[in-house]
């Protein structure tokens, strides 16, 4: 009789299978927040593990990013760490900066320090727009405006179709508005840099972030966040920093442009246009064209469309007049498809068939 020898006494060790939510990753190394009721031994002081990707993973090209659901085995409690054994499946998924499982994204602007930019702020909302997302504004600094002039700014962008909160992080005004708005909801963060994205996530932790100075020459602020990272808060949720940037690119066809403006959405909503696939441009008998305050920008993101449409066509173009090749070192180069009628000999056995098939006429 054959089988698995056991030890007298002893039961079949079941492999400890955790849960847990992706809060950091650096470099090969994923901090993992483990669920709740997680079977957690008494003697350990953290819920959170420091673990390596699977091998398993790595071959199938399964990448781990913040934000991500995943299943951890291995736990060695004294030494809090794990193993990441699979991805669960994502609700949602962003790839610049790469987050899953986000429900909003909150876009945090300056109202002063520095001057916040119509145009600017209108690059930030499309791009936000383009991720199918929940958009909350949220404009900092409202200490250094008088009421009259956060009114007129609150009222400015109802008319975009927005209704902003205005908060001041210094004089810790509206936060408790915006935790009312965040909670229980994977929240990503953006905004350009130095309107103190650090400073209002710090606030609503409850730990102060690494902040760093308005740069006066630029008038606008240094880049302090250098990798996309998670925090819980106080009463349930999680806000995701992500780096700074100054003009997000929008990479998108010219049909995708009118579902990002809710005004164009608001008209049509009243009105449809005489075409179902009118651009708002020239066309007549348009619903969307007329005198609203983003309509010049929205044309100009419309050219910027299809200036990029035009552009991945011909790159589609060059690629396929190129093919791919390994050299021996791994590296991976395009080398030019030759036509084979001008570029390439006729094999000998080719060439001794047409001789043979010649001489039988």
């Amino acid at each position: 009789m054959t089988g698995q020898a056991t030890t007298p006494s002893s039961e079949p060790i079941a492999i400890e299978r955790l849960t847990g939510t992706v809060l950091a990753v650096q470099a090969n190394y994923y901090w993992v927040q483990l669920d709740p009721g997680s079977p957690i031994p008494a003697t350990c002081a953290t819920q959170r593990l420091l673990c390596l990707r699977r091998a398993r993973l790595k071959k199938v090209g399964q990448q781990v990013a913040v934000g991500d659901r995943v299943v951890v085995v291995e736990p060695d409690w004294q030494g809090q760490r794990g193993a990441i054994e699979e991805v669960l499946p994502r609700r949602s998924w962003l790839d610049r900066p790469p987050v899953a499982n986000v429900d909003r994204v909150l876009l945090v602007f300056a109202l002063a320090e520095p001057t916040l930019d119509p145009h600017q702020l209108s690059r930030f909302l499309v791009k936000a727009e383009s991720t199918g997302l929940a958009v909350t504004l949220c404009l900092n600094k409202r200490d250094l405006l008088s009421a009259a002039d956060c009114q007129q700014w609150r009222d400015r962008l109802r008319n975009w179709g927005y209704d902003p909160l205005l908060i001041s992080v210094y004089q810790k005004q509206g936060l408790q508005t915006l935790h009312e708005a965040l909670s229980g909801q994977t929240t990503v963060v953006a905004g350009p840099s130095g309107v103190g994205k650090s400073s209002t996530i710090g606030a609503l932790i409850g730990t102060d972030l690494r902040t760093a100075a308005v740069s006066g020459k630029l008038a606008r602020g240094r880049h302090t966040t250098r990798h996309v990272e998670l925090f819980e808060l106080p009463d349930g949720g999680l806000l995701a920093d992500t780096p700074g940037f100054n003009q997000p690119q929008l990479t998108c066809g010219p049909a995708a442009i009118p579902a990002l403006f809710p005004e164009i959405q608001q008209r049509l909503a009243i009105a449809p246009c005489r075409y179902g696939d009118c651009r708002h441009h020239n066309e007549p008998d348009c619903a969307v064209r007329g005198d609203w305050e983003r309509y010049p920008f929205y044309l100009e993101l419309l050219e910027e469309a299809i200036d990029y449409e035009a552009a991945q066509e011909r790159q589609r173009q060059t690629e396929s007049s190129f093919k791919r090749k390994i050299q021996r070192d791994g590296r991976e180069v395009l080398e030019p498809r030759l036509n084979s009628k001008r570029f390439r000999r006729t094999s000998r056995r080719l060439q001794h068939q047409a001789i043979e098939e010649t001489d039988d006429l």
